[in-house]
């Protein structure tokens, strides 16, 4: 019989990728990560728009041409009839096609992964949803630090009341990648971000503020009531917001303060969480990924490392080497996919799949849609607080 704890060491799943062809950041990133779990291998795809680019990728690929496609609508049908179809296809196209992409591989009985922001609307978010229970599939959508052993040890204390009762959460992601208007340069990434058509009604918090949305609420289950907000753009004639200032109000009465920025001059990928209990203090920051700040009252500051005998366990399934050893971004990616791959495993051989293997589901997508609708709402409407209350 199999148990849980072998999932990952059952079958061969197959995948196929739309996007992250030629030239693409985020689509070799998807297939390394995949490849470091060895529970899967890419068998189609459609990489460009451009066909003869697509055939070059599949070929680099070792993809057959039989399953090199035109197109994500053709890749859609076509793998959804064939008996040996794929068990999951990886999202990395632009933002504006994100919503019609995925929706036509879950109708053909597909699983999803895709990048995040989800789509552009709420309606389009809430399909998705609803498609993906009527089909009974899975659905992940790709926010990547949630993979991170840390990451995962600050949510388990946080849930055993470690730090007691939240008061303040304070996060911050500053980039300076967008202090000049590369966009004019040729920087591919930039255009898209930048541009109204392909990334959708907001850059900065659209682009890195739903990582800050989805991060708090993993670490500490916080759901936002109301909040204010203030998107700014210092380049001239850019036509969407490059830095944004966000005050949030929880349900549970804890106040929130985000800063987003993608012009800040000095910072890389500065994304950086603190948590402020009643008890005690969190603090975790992506560029030093493997410690956790964990504070009590009355007592001194600790850090707590990656692979540590006395952690409290949430982050060993999602830790890959011994304790002073690095592990990145490549490795929390590829933590999501594992987590992924043995839910796909686990529900076809019927067997209950590890709790702590959680990963960011299409829900978890939607709540980053609306935060992005809230934030741009209040602040085209001189930052009033409004109402932010997710609800399906």
């Amino acid at each position: 019989m199999i148990q849980g704890k072998d999932i990952e060491l059952v079958g061969d799943l197959t995948y196929g990728q739309v996007g992250g062809g030629e030239g693409s950041f985020i689509g070799p990133v998807h297939r390394i990560a995949i490849a470091m779990n060895r529970q899967a291998h890419i068998v189609a795809g459609s990489f460009s728009r451009n066909y003869e680019k697509t055939l070059k990728t599949a070929e680099q690929l070792g993809i057959s041409k039989d399953r090199t496609y035109k197109d994500f609508r053709e890749m859609a049908e076509k793998e959804g009839q064939r008996k040996d179809k794929i068990d999951f296809v990886v999202i990395t196209v632009p933002n504006h096609l994100h919503y019609q992409t995925a929706k036509a591989f879950l109708e053909n009985g597909i699983n999803v992964v895709c990048d995040k922001p989800l789509c552009f609307t709420m309606e389009e978010a809430e399909d998705l949803i609803r498609i993906t229970k009527e089909k009974d599939l899975e659905f992940m959508v790709t926010y990547t630090y949630t993979g991170y052993p840390m990451v995962r040890e600050a949510r388990k204390l946080i849930a055993s009341g470690a730090i007691g009762a939240i008061r303040m959460v304070i996060a911050e992601y500053p980039q300076d990648w967008l202090a000049d208007r590369v966009e004019l340069e040729g920087n591919t990434q930039a255009v898209w971000r930048t541009d109204p058509k392909y990334a959708g009604i907001s850059c900065s918090v659209g682009d890195i503020g739903t990582h800050v949305e989805n991060l708090v609420h993993f670490i500490t289950g916080l759901e936002i009531e109301k909040l204010s907000a203030q998107l700014e753009t210092f380049l001239k004639g850019r036509p969407l917001d490059d830095n944004a200032y966000i005050l949030l109000k929880y349900k549970t009465g804890a106040s929130g303060n985000y800063w987003i920025s993608q012009v800040a001059i000095g910072n890389i990928n500065g994304l950086k969480v603190r948590v402020f209990g009643d008890k005690g203090s969190i603090e975790w920051e992506q560029e030093r990924p493997e410690i956790l700040k964990v504070s009590k009252k009355g007592g001194p500051t600790k850090c707590y490392i990656k692979g540590g005998e006395y952690l409290p366990g949430a982050g060993q399934s999602a830790t890959r080497l011994p304790a002073g050893h690095p592990e990145g971004y490549f490795e929390a990616f590829a933590n999501l996919y594992k987590f992924y791959a043995n839910k796909l495993v686990a529900k076809k051989f019927h067997i209950a799949s590890d709790p702590d293997e959680v990963f960011p589901t299409v829900v978890d997508g939607a709540r980053g849609v609306k935060f992005i609708h809230d934030c741009v709402k209040s602040s085209k409407n001189n930052s009033i607080w409004i109402d932010a209350t997710f609800k399906l």
